[in-house]
């Protein structure tokens, strides 16, 4: 029978129901593909990317509290979000080296609504 994904602590019954909107039907699955293949399939079917649970999700499968996350650690699990954004969305090209926000960006741009430079 499978493991509920609610059995892994840090994951609650909101991220459950994503995770299986995302085809990640229970705990099992989750370890097996990791972290960053069930962020992606979630950010894949819709759901908005979020920074805080994207590195739950990486705490969690590590048996760690969401709040241990802290430093270097946690600015190199931002670069792999920013990748996981990318990959899922497409770059946006020059506006993604920009700072802010640079999906907002590039799509004010495309309206001709953006930034005067």
């Amino acid at each position: 029978m499978p493991t509920p994904l609610t059995s892994i602590s840090g994951i609650g019954p909101a991220m459950a129901e994503m995770l299986a909107r995302a085809g990640i039907p229970d705990a099992e699955t989750l370890r097996e593909i990791g972290a960053d293949a069930a962020y992606l399939a979630k950010l894949r079917v819709g759901v908005r990317p979020h920074f805080i649970a994207y590195y739950t999700l990486v705490m969690a499968l590590q048996g760690r509290p969401w709040n241990d996350c802290k430093g270097a650690e946690k600015d190199a699990l931002r670069l792999r979000f920013d990748a996981l954004e990318d990959e899922a969305f497409g770059k946006t090209g020059a506006a993604d080296t920009k700072k802010g926000h640079p999906r907002m960006e590039a799509a004010l741009d495309a309206l001709g609504l953006g930034l005067r430079r």
